[in-house]
């Protein structure tokens, strides 16, 4: 297995794999299963895409083969609702021996999305040590099988980072069972049909929190707490990430940076707890507790979901406008990509186009709003013109 340096850009040479910007999406803030979805989504539609799938903010459980509680998805529902949510649509999905996998792959062309055990996996940390499902894109090229895996997560073994890999036959024979899936460009949904929500259902938390409390082996109910946290916290920087991205406001208040540090303090914690209980040493008290109190200001710093209101006529109306000063096709807009993504765009045309939404729509922006963050997209200028 060969390393190569961690892409930044992207245009293959022919002959050549696809190549995917990596840089731009929040790695550190997506699971092992969300991450390649969200590359796919921003080489198809941008930068920022990929923090839709932060939008909505939920408590769901499911139950682990041991019995206790998880917010973690299984794989095959995330794979059933990211896609749409991201502007992509699975073409074909199959599960191939790891040796049939390269006739597959290059019998359709094409990057998969490919889904393994990361126990078999020789660029991760996990390899040999630790089973879950990972995702990961593959490609054929000229001089072998190309992986590009934008995982990012500290692990017991050390590091998981982006990067991209060749790997041989061989290689990937020795990953065994996989999911091979075809992913193509899909209808990716309007910014103001994915207003950021945070709902919990107090009962779902009680039992789930009872079950962690209440687990008769400590040792293993701290061992998952520690992956539950690490869960939990990620899930709610990538949902202020969404908030920020949505506002066009590049930091968030005083108030939920201060919630996020109580989580990441919790995550701290409670793998401090774990190395302990492994050791043979007593529980930390208030482990749970902490934990309980954390879910509860979440709904206290976002005290019923966020509401954009959407009027598809006044945004059509601004989109056509936008779209004819910088040359570029309504349903881009729509889709809610940022004016400054646009070679055409500057402020001059940004001076254009407020100037001719005025005219269009017989009114006179209020000169308080006329700032950048309010300036960055359609939805944006639906809010200062209502």
């Amino acid at each position: 297995m060969a390393d190569t340096e961690t892409p930044n850009a992207g245009t293959a040479r022919p002959g050549e794999p696809e190549h995917f910007d990596i840089g731009p999406v929040h790695t550190g803030l997506l699971d092992c299963i969300q991450v390649n979805l969200a590359v796919l989504a921003d080489h198809h539609h941008g930068a920022g895409t990929h923090l839709r799938t932060g939008a909505a903010l939920g408590f769901r459980t499911w139950t682990r083969p041991d019995g206790l509680p998880t917010v973690e998805p299984p794989p095959d529902e995330q794979l059933s609702t990211l896609p749409g949510l991201l502007g992509l649509r699975t073409a074909h999905s199959e599960r191939l021996t790891g040796a049939e996998l390269p006739a597959a792959v290059a019998r359709r062309g094409g990057t998969h999305y490919v889904v393994a055990d990361s126990f078999r996996l020789p660029w991760l940390p996990y390899h040999g040590h630790a089973h879950m499902e990972h995702s990961f894109l593959l490609a054929a090229g000229p001089d072998g099988w190309h992986v590009t895996d934008a995982y990012r997560s500290e692990t017991s073994w050390g590091p998981a980072v982006p990067g991209r890999w060749v790997l041989s036959d061989a290689d990937l024979a020795g990953i065994g069972s996989a999911r091979a899936v075809e992913i193509g460009v899909g209808d990716l949904p309007p910014l103001g049909t994915l207003p950021p929500t945070l709902t919990a259902d107090p009962s779902a938390v009680r039992e789930y929190l009872r079950a962690y409390e209440s687990w008769p082996d400590r040792a293993r109910a701290v061992e998952q707490l520690t992956v539950e946290t690490w869960l939990l916290a990620r899930g709610r920087r990538l949902h202020a990430k969404y908030r920020e991205f949505l506002s066009g406001r590049p930091e968030g208040s005083e108030a939920q940076e201060a919630h996020l540090r109580a989580w990441d303090k919790v995550v701290e914690q409670t793998y401090l707890a774990h190395r302990r209980v492994s050791r043979g040493r007593a529980e930390p008290p208030l482990l749970v507790e902490r934990l309980r109190e954390v879910l509860a200001a979440d709904l206290e710093l976002h005290a019923g979901p966020a509401r954009v209101e959407q009027d598809e006529a006044l945004r059509r109306r601004v989109a056509a406008v936008a779209g004819a000063v910088l040359g570029v096709a309504d349903a881009e807009l729509l889709a809610g990509a940022p004016f400054d993504s646009f070679a055409s765009f500057g402020s001059f045309r940004l001076i254009e186009i407020i100037e001719r939404l005025e005219d269009e729509l017989g009114a006179e922006f209020a000169a308080a709003d006329l700032v950048p963050e309010n300036l960055r997209r359609v939805d944006d200028l639906c809010r200062i013109a209502r």
